[in-house]
């Protein structure tokens, strides 16, 4: 079974963790979310507009071999922790070290690129491109894969992001399944 690690940082966009999480479970990737709150004392995150997500542990506890991909939800809230916090940005290179598969999407690929992983194609969040030093950027498409980096505009495009990912980890049978019973007929991948 795949499995991916979301971080979740104060901040981040509800529409689109929820999306991943969710898409992804129904094609049978497991799901592990990790806060970047260790000191809290508990598992909870607030996002980008009130709604508060328990996660499923601490950033610290997190063993990057275990898992197949990291997406970062966007929010610009949360993708500054994100870019600023000192694991997810080691487990940033070590993914692509590994050349296991990293997603953004909206303005979290900031966070890639401040690691240094981003790929030379890459959507995001109109504007944010112009806080990335990758000159990259591309509008044309809802999700952009670049080798296996892979990233997505924004809420509007998280569903798709998210078969994207699925088609990617666990190919055409589980993409279409889900797809169909989600009733989606608005995707652009062409992956």
């Amino acid at each position: 079974m795949a499995t991916v690690l979301i971080p979740l940082a104060e901040g981040f966009e509800e529409v689109e963790a929820v999306s991943l999480i969710d898409v992804l479970r129904r094609g049978g990737v497991e799901v592990r979310t990790a806060h970047l709150n260790p000191s809290e004392g508990n598992n909870l995150v607030l996002g980008a507009n009130g709604i508060t997500l328990q996660a499923n542990t601490s950033i610290e506890n997190i063993v990057g071999d275990e898992f197949d991909m990291i997406v970062l939800p966007g929010g610009w809230g949360g993708t500054h922790a994100l870019a600023d916090n000192q694991i997810v940005q080691r487990l940033l290179k070590e993914f692509k070290e590994k050349n296991k598969t990293i997603g953004a999407i909206c303005a979290a690929p900031y966070a890639l690129d401040k690691a240094g992983v981003l790929g030379n194609d890459f959507t995001c969040y109109p504007s944010v491109e112009e806080q990335i030093a990758s000159k990259g950027y591309r509008d044309d498409k809802q999700v952009v894969i670049d080798g296996n980096i892979m990233t997505s505009r924004g809420p509007a495009t998280a569903l798709c992001f998210a078969l994207a990912i699925l088609k990617h980890l666990v190919g055409e049978e589980s993409f279409k399944r889900v797809k169909e019973g989600m009733l989606i007929s608005f995707c652009d991948i062409n992956s």
